[in-house]
């Protein structure tokens, strides 16, 4: 299947000097273009939250992660137990893959039978097919039964052993989120890893990468939507990027360096019913600087069915949201059907 990619495009303009064009496919709707709509001047500073082991007082850590998820949707967090030079060697390898020839990426590019497992760039129906400015790798990297290496890069060589490290320290900081979100929904701490599928949860890992944009005051990285994972754990590359719509404004989102940028995701907001709220976001690019950003999405099993967990529905809370199969939902989603 031959695809163009942006990096491609983005090289050519390079090239050839165009610098005030890219295709008429990347040029957003006026009310979608990023220099028309952002909030210039004002860095959000969503909540920060330090999850340290030291941090001895858990109900506060508790309140702060329910009060973000309930009131943003959003939330960094630090000391959270992941070394800085794990997440710089991460980082490194993802990086130098995408820096590679075309023809060695191509090796392991989505097929239509691959799903959405793979290097590729389109991902999801887009509105008048326009296109966002950004190329993409899928792969699981958690449990081992769900992994497919034929979509884990075989370079640089040490990509996986690099990547295998990262899912198991993302594991142990996944666990103790869902831990304190099940608490901060007054539910014992198993409930909501157990209402979300347990130990049967896939960990989807996702590479972004923007390359430079000559016009990214028309062009998106990835159009504005809700993850329809579970809870969504995400490092990026030191270039801003991510916005966040609050108060009817987009906004730039304040980074600190080697956080977790943690988004809660459809799913979470159904299994509370509605109390946290999936965060309504986006992705802008640069005209000098390649942005990088490394989502790993929290899925429940395909065929696991998620809805309003019970204890949590009474006759003045009654459920806001359909019980589905998870496969159902992201087809409806991707394809932009109602659900």
């Amino acid at each position: 299947m031959d695809v163009e990619r942006v990096q491609s495009i983005a090289s050519l303009s390079n090239i050839h000097h165009t610098i005030n064009t890219i295709p008429s496919e990347f040029i957003r709707s006026e009310n979608e273009q990023p220099a028309a709509t952002t909030i210039h001047g004002v860095v959000l500073e969503v909540p920060v939250i330090d999850i340290g082991a030291d941090n001895s007082d858990e109900e506060k850590v508790v309140s702060m992660i329910m009060e973000a998820s309930r009131d943003w949707g959003i939330f960094q967090v630090v000391n959270h137990g992941i070394p800085n030079d794990l997440i710089s060697k991460f980082q490194k390898v993802g990086k130098e893959f995408f820096e590679l020839p075309e023809e060695v990426k191509g090796l392991i590019a989505k097929t239509p039978e691959s799903g959405i497992e793979g290097y590729g760039t389109s991902l999801q129906k887009e509105v008048e097919g326009k296109k966002g400015w950004v190329d993409h790798l899928f792969h699981k990297i958690w449990p081992p039964s769900a992994i497919n290496y034929k979509f884990w890069p075989k370079n640089p060589p040490t990509y996986r052993e690099v990547n295998e490290e990262y899912a198991e320290k993302i594991r142990e900081v996944s666990d103790k989120l869902i831990k304190w979100l099940s608490l901060g929904l007054g539910l014992e701490e198993h409930e909501m890893k157990v209402a979300m599928g347990g130990e049967n949860t896939i960990y989807m890992m996702k590479i972004n990468y923007y390359p430079p944009c000559p016009r990214p005051d028309l062009a998106l990285g990835v159009v504005a939507h809700t993850d329809m994972s579970l809870l969504t754990i995400l490092v990026p590359n030191e270039v801003q990027g991510l916005q966040v719509f609050r108060d009817d404004h987009w906004y730039d989102v304040k980074y600190i360096p080697n956080a977790l940028i943690i988004h809660i995701g459809d799913q979470v907001e159904i299994l509370s019913n509605g109390k946290y709220k999936a965060v309504y976001h986006r992705t802008t690019v640069n005209k000098e600087n390649t942005r990088m950003s490394w989502p790993v999405f929290l899925e429940p099993n395909p065929e696991f069915e998620i809805g309003p967990i019970p204890k949590l529905i009474t006759q003045e809370n009654p459920s806001k949201y359909k019980t589905k199969k998870y496969k159902d939902y992201s087809y409806c989603k991707l394809n932009k059907l109602p659900q």
